[in-house]
Formats: structure tokens, C-alpha cells, sequence
């Protein structure tokens, strides 16, 4: 594909396709490329669309997926997502900057490209012209190439240029720190291992009550003392937001690490670990005499074995990575009107009134609650079972936030990775970074009581993202880029 630039608009020219390459264009077809015509009208000056009819449609459909509707026929996307995306993209950047950064920026691009497919290039005025004459004459000017020139000059597509060529690969559709790209999934890094420094600050807030408890271990196997096989370097962290009183949150916090280990599911599979000493403690506090059976507590724990992290979550705490800049959420809050959460409660017997889990519990997970789960091993609609997501530490990956819903009611979770990755690069004290996020918590007017643990995985701060200059003035924040790039990945 060629592409030239005027003075105030940038005009496509684009080689014909055999139609034997292309399917029979069905009139709904048409319909849907008539829209992402107009649309993408609407949002860049391109006026060589212009000059589209719906006989040019057959092969304009088989053109790069970033021409063809951002990918709607070859990356897969739908149309209402496609139109989510530009309405974004809309609000926060130019209209000719948003095109032109999806190929890389307005000096020109080489796209990702597979053995069998060469990248797209794109010419910019006489350097188009130029190199448009290697490409299809070896270094000798083609008459038909000058021809074809002429007709991007006068907005005419050209009937008989061939230069297109495409990049069909496992690239994906990323934002850049303000440039739009296409990246290829980078294979995962083996000469990273973490070093873990812990801070935490808790604050009863406007309640009149503390219920939360924490837990931080930096060290597993000098706190256990473990034996030398015991796989290192290991951490432990969770957060447990107490309800009807302090005992169960207590109890789970002096007892969930010493199941995990004691099961013998573990180290082999400690995903099975997890599950079964969340459900052990569940049961131990229907057992205990000395402690409130009406008394329950969310329960969310990060364990860390080498560079592989498990996050075991239920409730409605939260932890969230912070991968340069970028908040990760690697738990999902278990609220009772979440619709997942909903379809598994109603299927159970149990209802859902204004947000509270039979009228009575604002959480659809929990451990405790006795008075609500009936006898033990029946089923019931609050749960104990926790949701596991894994990760694999990255030199990407800076710092992990975790807290409970006291914080994240009042605040996003790009917010809060924002603050601490700022305050990390002022004094790297991840101690000071909880008590920052917690004073903004108080800032905002929380309702609740307040439990934050900020864990690095280096020692040394945060690098600053540099991000490059370009001739188009910017104007969104690095954290609108951020969200911008969570809408894209989905």
C-alpha cells in the first residue's frame, strides 16, 4: 500500500486485488463496510474514501486489517467494539494522529511481518515515489509506478499497481505510551527473579470498629524454615476484611498460610493447596467454640514461589499489578450483583435484593458466616471456594497492590498504580506508598476501613517511561493511555 501526503490530508492509493481472492460480497457485507467507511471517514481525513463504490468493496475487504475496519474480518473484533474503540480513540487524540498511529506514527511504518508475508510499507511524499521505484522496479523507474502516483495525486485509486503487501501474523493491536502499534506477543523472560520488599498501613477510617486483618512475608523460607528443597525465593501476602466482628479474620490470618503448606497437595499442585485450605478454614470456624459463628471475612492471599505468582481471591478485596505503569487486575471482586456471582447464587436458592446476598451480605464469597451456609458440605449460596489466577513475574512487572474494597470503592485501579508508581520513584519505600494510597482513600471519603500492601519485586525504583516526541502535540495523560490500552486488550 502507498501512501502520500498533501499538505493538509493523507491520501491512499491501493493496488487492485484479483476478485478471485476475495469471497462473494454478500449485501450485508456491503452494509458493514459501507459503515466503516463512514466511520472512518468520521475520524480522519481520508479522502480517497471517497472514491470507494460498493463495486471496489470485494477487494477493499481483503486489504491490510487495519484498512479493512481496524481488523473486523481478520483480527476478529466486532463492529460494536471497532465503534467503542473509536469513540475513544476520538476523544483522546487527533483525528489524523489516531489513523496514522495505528500504522506507527506519521513518518512512515514496517508492520510485524511473518516469513511468507513482507511488511507493509508506507511512502511519504518523494521518499514515496522513491522507494515505491525499488519496490517494483528494482531501482528502475516504472512508468506504470509514476502513473500510479499521479492518480494518488488527483484521489484516484489505481487499477494496476502492485505493492500491497500484507502482515497476517499473531500480532495483536497494542497502545504504546501514545502510539498505536501492532506488537507480537513477546516470549517470556528466564533471567528474571524477584527480590521482594513489603510495606502495609491500615486504618479504621470512619468506622467505629476495626475488622481488617494482613499478613506480609518476605521471606518463606526463613519464616517457615524450611528445609533447603523448598522452593525459593518465596513470599506470602493477603488481606482479610473482616464482618461481624474481628474473630474469623483472625483466625484466618494466624491459620490460612499453615494449611497451605501442612496439605499435601503441596508443592506439587499448589493451586489445589490453595482451594483446600480455604475450605479447611471455612469448616474450622464452624467447628471452633471459642469463636462468633456469625462472624465471616473476605480473604484474599498472593503466594509467591520463585517467579511464578498465585493470587487466590474470596470476596471483594483486590490485587492489582503494576506493570510499568500499567494496572493489571489479577482478581475479580465477588459482588453479588456481578452476574457470574448472580447465576450461581440464584441457581443455589439464594436471591439478590438491592445488591445484598439473601437482603443480608454485600459479598457473594466469604469465609465464616455460619449463621447463612447452613450445615457443612451442603451447598449454599455464599462460598467459600476461591477464584486462583496465576501470573508469571516479568522484569516488566514492578509492584503488586493489594486491599481491601475500603480502598478500591473510592479509587481505580490505574489510580492507585499511578500514586504508588510515583511515590516509589520519589523515595522507593513501598511502606510510605501504602500510607499514601490509604491518606487518598481518607481523602476521597471512604466508608470503610482501610488495609493496603504494596509489594516490589526489585530492589530499585521504577525507571521513568519515556515517551517519544512527536511532530502531533499530544493531549492525554500517561494514565488516559493506560485505560486506553486496558479498552483495546479487552
Amino acid at each position: 500500500m502507498l501512501y502520500a501526503r498533501s499538505s493538509s490530508t493523507w491520501k491512499a492509493t491501493m493496488s487492485p486485488l484479483s476478485l478471485s481472492q476475495c469471497s462473494a460480497p454478500s449485501k450485508k457485507t456491503d452494509k458493514a463496510l459501507l459503515k466503516i467507511r463512514r466511520s472512518l471517514q468520521r475520524m480522519v481525513s481520508f479522502e480517497a474514501l471517497h472514491d470507494f463504490s460498493p463495486e471496489v468493496f470485494p477487494w477493499f475487504s481483503c486489504l491490510d486489517p487495519l484498512i479493512s475496519g481496524i481488523g473486523i474480518a481478520k483480527v476478529g473484533i466486532s463492529f460494536s467494539l471497532f465503534r467503542k474503540v473509536q469513540f475513544l480513540g476520538g476523544l483522546l487524540f487527533e483525528k489524523e494522529r489516531l489513523f496514522l498511529s495505528c500504522i506507527n506514527g506519521p513518518e512512515g511504518i514496517s508492520l510485524p511481518s511473518t516469513e511468507s508475508s513482507p511488511p507493509l510499507m508506507m511512502l511519504d511524499g518523494m521518499q514515496g515515489s522513491k522507494a515505491n521505484g525499488s519496490s517494483t522496479g528494482g531501482g528502475n523507474e516504472d512508468p506504470e509506478s509514476s502513473e500510479s502516483v499521479k492518480d494518488a495525486r488527483v484521489r484516484k485509486p489505481p487499477r494496476h499497481l502492485s505493492v500491497i503487501r500484507h502482515s497476517v501474523s499473531t500480532a495483536r493491536l497494542a497502545l504504546d505510551l501514545g502510539t498505536l502499534a501492532l506488537i507480537s506477543p513477546q516470549e517470556r523472560q528466564t533471567g528474571f527473579l524477584p527480590v521482594f520488599r513489603s510495606g502495609s498501613c491500615s486504618e479504621i477510617g470512619p468506622k467505629s470498629h476495626m475488622e481488617d486483618e494482613h499478613i506480609c512475608i518476605d521471606n518463606l523460607v526463613e519464616h517457615l524454615r524450611a528445609a533447603p528443597s523448598f522452593p525459593s525465593p518465596g513470599a506470602f501476602y493477603g488481606v482479610f476484611d473482616g464482618h461481624g466482628g474481628v474473630d474469623a479474620a483472625c483466625f484466618v490470618r494466624n491459620n490460612i498460610l499453615k494449611y497451605i503448606i501442612e496439605d499435601g497437595h503441596f508443592p506439587s499442585s499448589v493451586e489445589k493447596a490453595i482451594k483446600s485450605a480455604f475450605n479447611k478454614a471455612d469448616y474450622a470456624l464452624a467447628d471452633s467454640h471459642s469463636l462468633d459463628r456469625t462472624s465471616g471475612t473476605t480473604a484474599l492471599t498472593a503466594l509467591i514461589l520463585g517467579r511464578s505468582l498465585l493470587i487466590a481471591n474470596a470476596g471483594d478485596c483486590r490485587a492489582v499489578l503494576g506493570k510499568r505503569g500499567r494496572a493489571i487486575e489479577l482478581s475479580r471482586d465477588h459482588k453479588p450483583n456481578c452476574n457470574a456471582e448472580r447465576l450461581r447464587i440464584e441457581k443455589l436458592g439464594g436471591s439478590v435484593y438491592d445488591g445484598y446476598l439473601n437482603g443480608q451480605l454485600s459479598v457473594a464469597r466469604a469465609l465464616g458466616d455460619w449463621h447463612m451456609k447452613g450445615s457443612k458440605g451442603s451447598a449454599c449460596p455464599l462460598s467459600a471456594e476461591p477464584e486462583l489466577q496465576e501470573a508469571i513475574l516479568t522484569e516488566e512487572d514492578e509492584f503488586l497492590v493489594i486491599g481491601c474494597d475500603g480502598l478500591w470503592d473510592v479509587m481505580s485501579s490505574q489510580c492507585a498504580v499511578t500514586i504508588t508508581r510515583k511515590e516509589l520513584m520519589l523515595h522507593n519505600d513501598p511502606e510510605k506508598c501504602s500510607r499514601e494510597l490509604v491518606r487518598e482513600a481518607l481523602k476521597r471519603n471512604t466508608c470503610d476501613n482501610l488495609t493496603v500492601v504494596v509489594v516490589c519485586f526489585t530492589p530499585d525504583p521504577p525507571p521513568p517511561i519515556e515517551i517519544p516526541r512527536t511532530r502531533v502535540r499530544r493531549s492525554i495523560s500517561l494514565e488516559g493511555l493506560h485505560v486506553l490500552k486496558g479498552a483495546l486488550d479487552g
